[in-house]
């Protein structure tokens, strides 16, 4: 359903309108077109002290902007404060930024780059995760489509000091128009990165060349799209879905040039059935299956819970476990599964359904070093807010309205936002991002 609140603070009537009014000004987001692949503008390259990471001007370079030290008109803003250790030095964030906030341009990105706060200084751990606070507001504030995050590149265990190399898949996605609809987000990566298991990408444009791409849920709504986005990117895309919606998977998969699999993820084979649809092993599984039977517990039969937590943890779990233990997913593979921010902040009638997603964000973060360690494997999660589907379009209208306008970004996602994000995870460079959770929310104001 069009977003027709939108459409209206973009004429001249609407602004003068709702300015007067108070009400949000949402502005439309650029996201990501063959045609414009790349923001328009320089990309400002900023220090607050003294810079405890190398390679981050290379890593920049990667990101198809013109990487300079001053900008009247800045396209994205990218802060080292890396080497914040105090209290007193976070004066050199406000000292950088202060004066050149206002200048970034309509849909830009600012991205401040810090490390992990340590676990033995405490003052280095209050500085830094004084980051996090700063970060996280002035997403709420900075307006015009733009957005803010906060890259920890870590320090520990890397030969020769921190280096910002394996920082560079975030980073190209976090200044590009794939990241339209994430804000005041906390990006960790990790020094613990697997092995790729694979050859250099040849083609930047097409990185998942020669993988081959399993995305559960993919008839409709964020799985196709999730399957669109991983096609385009050169996957060999399988699609699954229930038998019951043979048909539009089939509609889809042909679209996509993939292959269409009609499966209960809950089927005690279904592990194996996917083995044998991909004899030559996953190098990306995408979990998007999902359920909802709404209501409030003290009126929830035990039924509706239970095929909730089936459908959407239970199957995961193991699927994940099968695979796994069976080498379906090699070394250098992906895995990405689909939270939510109802697992984060919860939601009235859903207490099934949250507790299912806030079990992902548990596989996530317990599997995901595991995974990496024992099979060269990385594990994470998206968690979409408020996204434009056919099931949010069937949400009464105030509420709607109420879901759109609750975060920073005052608009709805759409299903190719959480499909970007899916495709960052599932690079071959993005090997040192793992046990994250990504909420594809445009900063919700719910939860953390």
């Amino acid at each position: 359903m069009a977003d027709r609140y939108l459409h209206l603070t973009g004429t001249a009537p609407g602004r003068f309108l709702t300015r007067r009014l108070g009400l949000p000004q949402p502005a439309p987001l650029r996201r990501w077109t063959l045609e414009t692949p790349h923001l328009d503008g320089p990309l400002l390259h900023l220090t607050a002290g003294t810079p405890t990471v190398t390679g981050v001007a290379e890593a920049l370079r990667t990101s198809g902007l013109t990487v300079t030290e001053r900008a009247d008109r800045p396209a994205a803003i990218v802060l080292d404060a890396t080497g914040v250790a105090t209290a007193a030095g976070l004066g050199d964030v406000h000292a950088a930024l202060h004066p050149v906030v206002r200048s970034l341009a309509p849909g830009g990105r600012i991205v401040v780059l810090g490390t992990v706060p340590s676990p033995d200084d405490h003052h280095q751990a209050a500085a830094q995760q004084a980051l996090e606070g700063f970060v996280r507001s002035l997403g709420k504030e900075i307006g015009r489509g733009s957005t803010v995050q906060l890259v920890r590149i870590p320090v520990a265990r890397i030969p020769g000091g921190a280096s910002a190399h394996a920082a560079g898949s975030t980073l190209r996605f976090l200044l590009s128009p794939r990241s339209a609809y994430v804000s005041g987000q906390v990006i960790e990566l990790t020094s613990d990165a697997p092995d790729p298991g694979s050859d250099p990408v040849a083609d930047p444009a097409a990185p998942l060349t020669g993988r081959t791409a399993l995305v559960t849920g993919a008839a409709r709504g964020i799985g196709a799209a999730v399957a669109s986005v991983l096609a385009r990117d050169g996957a060999r895309v399988i699609a699954l879905d229930v038998p019951g919606a043979r048909e539009e998977l089939e509609r889809t998969a042909d679209r996509l040039g993939a292959t269409a699999l009609p499966l209960d993820i809950t089927a005690p084979d279904a592990a194996d059935r996917i083995a044998a649809a991909a004899p030559d092993g996953l190098g990306v599984l995408v979990h998007n299956a999902g359920i909802t039977r709404d209501r409030r517990l003290a009126n929830m039969p035990a039924d509706r819970w239970a095929s909730v937590i089936e459908v959407n943890l239970d199957s995961v779990l193991r699927t994940t476990d099968e695979l796994l233990k069976a080498g379906t997913i090699p070394r250098g593979g992906r895995i990405v599964a689909t939270a939510s921010i109802a697992g984060i902040a919860g939601n009235t009638g859903q207490t099934n359904y949250a507790a299912s997603k806030a079990g992902i964000i548990g596989l996530v973060r317990s599997l995901g070093p595991r995974a990496a360690a024992d099979h060269g494997v990385t594990v994470n999660a998206v968690a979409p807010g408020f996204i434009e589907t056919k099931m949010t379009a069937a949400v009464p209208l105030f509420i709607r309205e109420a879901g759109r306008r609750m975060n920073s970004l005052s608009q709805g996602g759409l299903p190719v936002d959480v499909a970007e994000a899916v495709a960052w995870f599932a690079q071959p460079d993005s090997t040192a991002v793992n046990g994250q959770v990504l909420r594809v929310c445009g900063q919700s104001l719910l939860g953390a």
